[in-house]
This record gives structure tokens, C-alpha cells and sequence, in this order.
């Protein structure tokens, strides 16, 4: 199937029906995907918790979405490769929505966003997030990255905040008056682990580096806290209810049961409830995560294209996204997309098909039931230096340097505007802003070049001379609103200065219903002012565009011809005739 079939295509459960049906699936290539999807659950455990932490929930959230919407989206979706679960990206936006309206407002969001994937998928829109700028994408996924790293202090340091504000700056305000009061032991391990995660690199082994790092930092946690020191672990900050109604410490190690996620609690610990209101006040926040997740799954999708030559299903994969973040809130997860890092982690490991994303959600799961006493002893300080990392890694600073060194002065203005209203605002807002802004500044350019340009004493072009009075003018560029106004509203200054004149537009692309309004200025002009005006050489989009708006020729006004040399020969017939002497 070519690449802009899989563009359209929408195709259930595409990635796996293509590697594992359409395709001969051996045991040698079950024996792969089984070694990568166990690698990749290794990697994927200390990570879905952290980032349900970040997210503002209990960690064993994290965990239901990694091995549930994991499972579900690899099964489902379009992207062979892709590894779906928890990511970073949706911290921003997870976060205000859990302190405002719970658990309960979280899942109900995730189920929106959801059904707003699946929407997409049918629509068939997959194929227009790649009309995104890369200054809108670098632009907000740089102010997440800065978002998630301040929200990453007060545990780094072992601050003592109860709550954090809502806005940045104040958030900002807040961690500045409780940074002197930092525990030097909280500090010290989470440094520590953020240093094996940069020096473990160099080994050159196989090993993910946050793993040892959150090991090293887990040990150091237990001795300081053997001898006195009073470091935060999952175990001492979370807890969870048993059946015989007592209370364990840390996560709980048993599966999620199902559960309406509107009969959840809210941040004041009732139901959340299911109503008109609260769908009206939610829907921002799930098309939000809906529109962040096609475009993290989707540029997921195409990195790992690019580095595999597969070609992935952009509507199957937002439809498998759609599904797993339908299905996940019933069991407790929270928001799921293919992550970038995990995905590539999962090619490099000999993955061959979405089995090996399956294989990593199956270790995810048994890692809940059976490690969930040794997972309590992990340090937050650890989970906040690995949070750190994660937000370095997505920002992407490397290629947000290289394009405000080299892009034009409008993508750096786009780029400054996504990344500030991420960062000060809201990433919906941010993205909004961006995607029009980038859009204005583009028409602005497209009609600056835009030119009109009189060709009269060309003798290349107009080899047999012009009667008296007359001109030649070439317009090249596409005639929509903001460039035909200026176009033409030239030409018709010029054209109380003349007889007649030809219009060439054999570079004319594109003539929109604005650039039509300004032609019939143009002609309402020429008609006051006595001056003809022939149109030579239309391409087929203009020339379909008059066509549907039922413009048609006026004698000794406006005159139509294929090409420029046939408007000349009927211009100089008439200068040969004897009553034009």
C-alpha cells in the first residue's frame, strides 16, 4: 500500500493485521518482540509512575494505563512500533484538571478525548496534524518540558509545599520563599540520580540509564532513612485501601476493578457525577488532550517511519488512540499516548510487530502484582531528578536552538508565543494562538510574493510591439484575498492612465473567492474608466474559479484568451484593421 493510501486508509486493528496476518509471523519473530517488549516494560515502570505522580494522581494509575491503554492501542492502532502509555506531554494539562476536579474529572476527560479521537479517525483527519509548524510543536512541547521540570523542585529538594498554585508565576514565587528550607538528604539523592542518568550514557551498555539511576537513588533512599533521615517514598506518601477496609502503604498489588469513571471521586471526594455542566466545563480540557494526543501519537508514528522505512496508518492510529483512551478510564488510567522515547527504545530492542507493545504491557501487569512492595521504597526525590530528565529529553532543545538560529524572523515569533503561552497561560490557548499566528504570517509572505509586473517593452515576450495606450503586465503568485486586493488595486491605478492592457497570469496558482471580488473591482473599474482588459494564459484552478463564478467576457470591457500570444495576435489584428487607422 503506497504512503498516501496509509494516509487515508482506516483500517481496524492495521499495525497488527499487517505484521502479523498479512505478513508471516514466526517464532523467531515472536522470540524478538518478546525481548523488546520486556526491555521496554523495564523502562516503562518507573516512568508510568512518575508521570501519573506528575499528573497529580497515585502512581498505580500510571500503571493501569501503561498495561491497559498499552495493550488496547497496540492491538487497535495504525503504528506497528508505537508504545503507548502515561507520557510527559499531557502533564501540563492532567495536572489543573485532577486539582480542580479529582480523579473522577480526569477519567471522564480522558473518556471525552477519547471519543473526540475516534471522531477524528472517521473524518479522516489524520493526515492534517502534519500541517502543524514545527515552531507550534517545538514552541509548546519546549514550555511543557519547563512546566514539568518546576513542577519537579518542590520533591527534588524535599520542599514542604502543601499545594501548589495554579499559575506559574506564582508557582514560581511559591518554591522561591521554601528553597531555603531544602533537606540536604532529599537533595542529595535526587542529584545523585540525575548524574548516573547523564554519566550512564558513556558505558555504552544496553541498559536504559534511569534505571540504575532510580536503583542507586532507591538504596541510598533506604540507608538514609535507616539512619534517621526522613526521605519521601511512594510508600509514605501514598496509600490505599484494602478489602478488609485497612489501609496499605504505597500501590496497591492487585488488578484495578472496573468502575464508571463519573462515579469516581472529585477533588472534594464525591462522585464527580455525570452531567451537562460538567461535560460543557471538561470539553476544553478533552480536546485538548485529544488534539495533543494525534499529534504526539501521530509524529511518534512518523519518527518511527522514518527510522524503520514502515509506513504507518495515520487514521488507524488515531482511531487505536481513540479506543484504549475510551476503555482505559473504566479501569482507573488515566490519559495514554505513543511515546516518542519508548517507541524507539522498542525498534532498537528488535521489535517486529505490535506484539512487542503487547509484551510490554503484560510487564507492566505482572510488575504491578507481584514488585508493588518493592515499588513503595522508591524515592520521590529519584522520581522528580527522572521527571527532570524526561522534561529535557522532550524539549527537544537541540532542534529548538538550531531554529532560532536558522528560521525565518516569523517561525522565531511563533516559537516565542507557543513556548510563553505554554508556559504562562494554557497549552490549549498556546496552540490555538500559534497554529494562527504561524497561518497569518504565512499569507502575509505568500501574498508579499505576490507581484505584478509590466512586461510591455519585453521583447522577448512581446516581440511585435503594442498599440498605443496599451501595456502588458505579468502577474506571478497566488491571487487569494490579501494578495489580489493589492494586485489589482494597482491595476486599476494604472488603468486611468491607459487604453487597454493585457494581463498574463500564466504564474497565477491559485484565485480565491477573494481574489475574484478584487478582478470584479478591477473590471467595474475598467469599465467606468473606458479601458479594456484581456486575460491570457489561466491555469486550470483560476480558470475553473471564473468558470463556477459565471464571469464571462464584455465587449470593448474584458476578453478572455488561452495565451499571451493569442491576445497579442487579436490586439495587433485590430491595430492592422483599417478602422483602427
Amino acid at each position: 500500500m503506497s504512503h498516501r493510501a496509509h494516509l487515508f486508509s482506516l483500517r481496524g486493528a492495521h499495525a497488527f493485521r499487517e505484521a502479523c496476518v498479512d505478513e508471516r509471523y514466526t517464532g523467531g519473530r515472536f522470540l524478538k518482540d518478546l525481548m523488546a517488549g520486556v526491555t521496554v516494560g523495564i523502562i516503562a515502570i518507573p516512568l508510568a509512575m512518575a508521570l501519573a505522580i506528575a499528573s497529580g494522581v497515585a502512581p498505580q494509575y500510571g500503571l493501569y494505563t501503561a498495561f491497559i491503554a498499552g495493550f488496547v492501542i497496540a492491538l487497535f492502532g495504525g503504528s506497528r512500533y508505537s508504545i503507548s502509555g502515561p507520557t510527559a506531554a499531557f502533564v501540563v494539562i492532567l495536572y489543573p484538571i485532577a486539582q480542580s476536579y479529582g480523579l473522577g474529572g480526569l477519567l471522564l476527560a480522558t473518556l471525552m478525548s477519547g471519543v473526540l479521537l475516534v471522531i477524528m479517525a472517521v473524518m479522516r483527519l489524520g493526515r492534517f496534524i502534519e500541517y502543524i509548524p514545527e515552531s507550534v510543536t517545538l514552541g509548546f512541547t519546549g514550555g511543557i518540558a519547563v512546566v514539568i521540570a518546576t513542577l519537579q523542585v518542590k520533591d527534588f529538594f524535599g520542599l514542604s509545599v502543601e499545594t501548589m498554585p495554579e499559575q506559574y508565576w506564582d508557582e514560581l514565587a511559591v518554591l522561591a520563599q521554601q528553597l531555603p528550607a531544602l533537606d540536604s538528604m532529599s537533595t542529595l539523592i535526587a542529584a545523585i540520580t540525575l548524574a548516573v542518568m547523564l554519566l550512564w550514557p558513556r558505558l555504552k551498555t544496553p541498559v536504559p540509564p534511569h534505571l540504575p539511576a532510580v536503583i542507586i537513588g532507591s538504596l541510598l533512599a533506604i540507608w538514609f532513612n535507616a539512619n534517621g533521615a526522613a526521605i519521601e517514598t511512594i510508600g509514605s506518601r501514598f496509600s490505599y485501601l484494602l478489602p478488609d477496609g485497612s489501609t496499605g502503604a504505597g500501590i496497591p498489588p492487585f488488578l484495578p476493578e472496573f468502575a464508571w469513571p463519573w462515579q469516581q471521586l472529585n477533588a472534594q471526594g464525591e462522585p464527580v457525577g455525570l452531567s451537562w455542566n460538567m461535560v460543557r466545563e471538561l470539553l476544553p480540557a478533552a480536546f485538548a488532550i485529544a488534539m495533543l494526543g494525534a499529534i504526539e501519537s501521530l509524529l511518534c508514528a512518523v519518527v518511527l517511519d522514518g527510522m524503520t522505512g514502515k509506513r504507518h496508518s495515520a487514521n488507524s492510529e488515531l482511531m487505536g488512540q481513540g479506543i484504549g483512551n475510551i476503555v482505559v478510564p473504566f479501569f482507573g488510567g488515566i490519559t495514554a499516548t505513543a511515546a516518542i522515547a519508548r517507541s524507539a527504545a522498542n525498534y532498537r530492542a528488535g521489535a517486529q510487530s505490535p506484539v512487542a507493545a503487547m509484551v510490554h504491557a503484560l510487564v507492566v501487569l505482572l510488575a504491578l502484582v507481584s514488585l508493588a512492595g518493592i515499588l513503595a521504597y522508591l524515592p520521590m526525590p529519584a522520581m522528580a531528578a527522572l521527571l527532570i530528565m524526561v522534561a529535557w529529553n522532550m524539549s527537544e532543545a537541540p532542534k529548538a536552538v538550531h531554529l532560532l538560529k536558522t528560521a525565518p524572523r516569523s517561525d522565531v515569533l511563533v516559537f516565542f508565543t507557543c513556548f510563553g503561552l505554554t508556559v504562562a497561560l494554557d497549552m490549549v490557548i498556546a496552540i490555538t494562538t500559534g497554529v494562527l499566528l504561524a497561518a497569518v504570517l504565512f499569507m502575509r509572505e505568500m501574498a508579499q510574493m505576490t507581484k505584478v509586473t509590466d512586461i510591455s517593452d519585453n521583447k522577448r515576450v512581446v516581440q511585435a510591439g503594442l498599440p498605443k495606450g496599451w501595456r502588458v503586465f505579468k502577474i506571478n503568485g497566488p491571487l487569494f484575498f490579501a494578495a489580489a486586493d493589492r494586485v489589482f488595486g494597482e491595476l486599476a491605478d494604472l488603468s486611468r492612465e491607459t487604453r487597454g492592457f493585457v494581463l498574463y497570469m500564466d504564474g497565477v496558482t491559485v484565485l480565491d473567492a477573494g481574489g475574484l471580488a478584487a478582478l470584479n473591482k478591477l473590471i467595474d473599474q475598467c469599465r467606468k474608466n473606458g479601458t479594456e482588459i484581456m486575460i491570457a494564459d489561466l491555469q486550470f484552478q483560476p480558470l475553473r474559479a471564473l468558470a463556477r463564478a459565471g464571469l464571462k467576457p464584455e465587449p470593448g470591457v474584458s476578453s478572455f484568451y488561452p495565451s499571451l500570444a493569442a491576445a497579442l495576435e487579436t490586439l495587433n489584428t485590430r491595430r492592422s484593421a483599417p478602422q483602427m487607422v
